[in-house]
């Protein structure tokens, strides 16, 4: 049985179901059935105007999202798919402060339902800062079918890494042999 990652969490029974969609060659294809395209947010500025267009419709009274950005160097091996951050500094007498998200550049080609789970889970981070019931709550309030969506971003994450270790890649991963007739 293969080792998969994206789901060390989830029981034994779902990781081998998962594995004999592997095995059987099927997970790209039920990938591709369940999200068959791409959105088409492809700018830092349309991404900025999803991301709050979504924050206004189910957190207005939270404080407006200073930037909103795809970044290329969020690593998705160290589990990090977007991130919030939120800096306060002092001006003058007052206290600013600053919300910023960043979505992994790889959501940039992926099915719009993965992005808009992430910039929710994203969002819900303005109100609750650690994952909790009531953080989760809160992304199932915004996207009900957002535990799905996880599990099935798990899938896709799963598929991408499968493909991206093909012979060729591994072949430049190993130091040429040596020509030195030591």
């Amino acid at each position: 049985m293969r080792q998969l990652n994206y789901l060390a969490g989830y029981p034994q029974q779902v990781t081998s179901q998962v594995n004999r969609l592997i095995a059987e060659n099927r997970l790209a294809g039920f990938l591709n059935q369940t999200y068959p395209a791409a959105h088409d947010i492809r700018t830092d500025r349309a991404l900025y105007d999803y991301a709050v267009a979504l924050k206004n419709e189910f957190l207005r009274s939270t404080q407006p999202l200073s930037r909103v950005i795809y970044d290329g160097k969020i690593q998705v091996i160290q589990n990090a798919l977007g991130c919030h951050t939120f800096v306060s500094r002092v001006q003058g007498a007052k206290l600013k402060s600053k919300h910023e998200i960043r979505v992994a550049s790889l959501f940039r080609d992926a099915p719009a339902d993965f992005l808009r789970m992430i910039v929710v889970h994203e969002l819900a981070h303005l109100r609750e800062k650690e994952h909790n019931r009531a953080f989760y709550k809160l992304c199932e309030y915004m996207e009900p079918a957002y535990q799905r969506l996880e599990f099935h971003l798990r899938l896709y994450l799963t598929h991408l890494e499968l493909t991206r270790q093909s012979p060729k890649q591994e072949q430049k991963l190993t130091p040429p042999p040596s020509t030195d007739p030591a």
